[in-house]
């Protein structure tokens, strides 16, 4: 019986960790997922809140092995190309608003946000705002980018990093989406959808490694050394299936806009409030 009840913990945690890697880096919120689904799953382990980040992190060690050969050729160079000193500095400066403010109000905001109403409510409005920002960028036409001499991550400033930054604050409510938050904000700003795109997943690496080593330590009680492989399971999960999502993202956003993941973001958070309504799924407060 008790091998069996492991082998249903260790089933969801790989479910989890595939929600993870699959939704981390597309506009539709890898936490509003998790907490979504770790509610229809009923897991609640005891160490679920270091399981949840752990799993992101796992996520993130997809993006450093997708652009492994950049980021050793930018912590090679820091010491003499100006270039390379100026991309470090910029995803550190767009690091900062949301680490500042995670610390200061993460707690208040995992009290009373962390639940599925909230989260279908931030995934709605969310794809409202994706919509709206598409179709701006249909109604100005092709090419006419405020920011149009912006080709590259390279050609980046520190004011644009630190208005990145600001608008990835909006990704401290759940369901509103840290790439989605940090790619939309950057188009509203001017910058090309590539552009967007790529230094979103420079900035998730600090972000989400900076959370997961801040959550173990407040959660360290938590740990336990017979969980190794409920985390273990997760995290690997989570890298390959993130992995063949940043992939396949790269080539998406080359001919591609957003505007499909505004509509699922609608439906899916309109699907989650009918049925708390309606009584068909019982959702934890």
């Amino acid at each position: 019986m008790e091998t069996n009840l492991n082998l249903l913990l260790l089933a969801k945690a790989a479910l989890l960790g595939m929600v993870e890697g699959l939704t981390e880096f597309l506009p539709i919120s890898s936490t509003g997922h998790l907490v979504l689904a770790s509610s229809l799953l009923r897991f609640d382990h005891h160490g679920v809140q270091v399981f949840e980040i752990t799993i992101q992190a796992g996520a993130m060690l997809a993006v450093i092995w997708h652009y492994r050969a950049r980021l050793m050729a930018t912590a090679l160079g820091l010491s003499s190309d100006p270039a390379r000193r100026q991309f470090a500095l910029n995803v550190l400066v767009a690091f900062v608003p949301a680490a500042i403010l995670g610390l200061l109000l993460g707690s208040l905001i995992k009290r009373h946000l962390f639940n599925p109403t909230a989260v279908s409510i931030a995934f709605v409005v969310g794809g409202v705002v994706i919509l709206l920002v598409e179709r701006a960028q249909r109604l100005r036409g092709p090419g006419s980018s405020p920011r149009s001499g912006v080709r590259t991550v390279d050609d980046l400033t520190p004011t644009d990093a630190l208005r990145i930054g600001l608008v990835q604050c909006a990704a401290l409510i759940p369901g509103t989406s840290r790439s989605g938050a940090t790619i939309i904000g950057s188009m509203l700003l001017g910058l090309p959808r590539q552009v967007a795109t790529e230094f979103s997943f420079y900035l998730g690496i600090p972000t989400l490694f900076a959370a997961a080593g801040y959550s173990m330590w407040q959660y360290r009680d938590a740990l336990r050394a017979d969980d190794a492989s409920l985390f273990v399971t997760g995290t690997v999960v989570a890298f390959f299936s993130a992995l063949a999502c940043i992939r396949w993202l790269i080539r998406y956003v080359s001919t591609h806009d957003f505007s499909p993941f505004g509509w699922y973001r609608i439906v899916f958070g309109s699907l989650i409030l009918l049925s708390s309504a309606s009584g068909w799924i019982s959702w934890p407060a």
